[in-house]
């Protein structure tokens, strides 16, 4: 058997980013004691979610793979002998990312992911803050173990999640801040639909989804938790609360990745010679992206109006 013994931290954020990281180490810590090898947290972990504001200032946020929030990991990776995935707001050169790095057991940075899909809508201005990365799908790798890691609106992207797999990966990490904004009535379920297109990327790709969102409120923001794991069959072994701070810790049995993949087939019955289109960077009518217009209009007129 292959096994590997994950974690997930969700918490709650205060405005005070040492306050915020100092509390993760001791999470961290704990986990770590529990046998966590591999241990995620939540998207921009140690700041308030930011980019639900228009017009804040990058500096009050952003830091450089070098500054405080990194240097701390790296000392707690290799005091508790774990490989940490740290997502927080990069400044870079310049520019601005959110940025996920990868911290191996003995302190050393493993690499980077840039968060490639950006979204702009009322409550989530990220284009605001963030350049689309342009580095590319990492896989990074714990021992023997493979992964990759993809931020928050990256979820909603099969093409993602299908070159990661392709890339190798065995665990993609999904660290999130996503939840119900105040004062806008959406329709239909966000948590259900954001749980089921994870468990579906799991599914088709024959590997396990790991999934780490923050809870508490923040602004008009209610996140609503409930990290998860689900297996390569899309069933959720394990769920965190949707209010409370925790971590929650699994063994994984990752050839249960080739068991179901050999099972259903779709990689090697994949037709990439029909699959042109997914790259061309057209929609597929015009008026599709009149129509998104039309709801960021209305969506911020909602708000407003609350």
């Amino acid at each position: 058997m292959k096994n590997v013994t994950i974690a997930l931290i969700q918490s709650k954020v205060e405005g005070d980013v040492r306050s915020n990281v100092a509390r993760t180490i001791e999470r961290i810590g704990q986990a770590a004691g529990k046998g966590a090898g591999i241990i995620a947290l939540q998207e921009l972990f140690q700041t308030p979610y930011f980019p639900q504001w228009e017009k804040k200032k990058k500096d009050d946020y952003a830091e450089s793979v070098t500054g405080y929030t990194v240097s701390e990991m790296r000392k707690a990776a290799k005091r508790f002998g774990v490989t940490l995935v740290v997502p927080f707001y990069e400044k870079k050169g310049g520019k601005y990312f959110n940025t996920a790095v990868v911290i191996g057991k003995d302190g050393k940075l493993l690499g980077r992911y840039n968060k490639i899909h950006i979204p702009q809508d009322p409550g989530f201005y990220e284009k605001e803050y963030f350049e689309e990365g342009r580095s590319g799908y990492t896989v990074f790798k714990s021992g023997d173990v493979k992964f990759a890691v993809l931020i928050c609106y990256d979820q909603w992207f099969p093409e993602a999640a299908r070159m990661a797999r392709l890339k190798g990966a065995e665990i993609i990490f999904y660290p999130t801040a996503i939840g119900d904004i105040t004062g806008y009535d959406a329709e239909g379920d966000w948590h259900d639909a954001w749980e089921t297109v994870q468990r579906g990327h799991a599914i088709s790709n024959s590997l396990y989804v790991a999934a780490v969102n923050r809870v508490g409120r923040e602004g008009r923001m209610a996140f609503w938790g409930q990290s998860f794991i689900c297996d390569p069959f899309g069933k959720v072994l394990k769920r965190a609360s949707a209010t409370k701070e925790e971590a929650i810790i699994l063994t994984l049995d990752l050839e249960r990745n080739e068991f179901y993949s050999e099972g259903w087939g779709f990689l090697r019955n994949r037709r990439p010679d029909t699959y042109k289109k997914l790259v061309s960077g057209k929609l597929v009518k015009k008026s599709k992206k009149l129509k998104d217009v039309e709801h960021y209009k209305a969506m911020k007129k909602a708000l407003r109006q609350k």
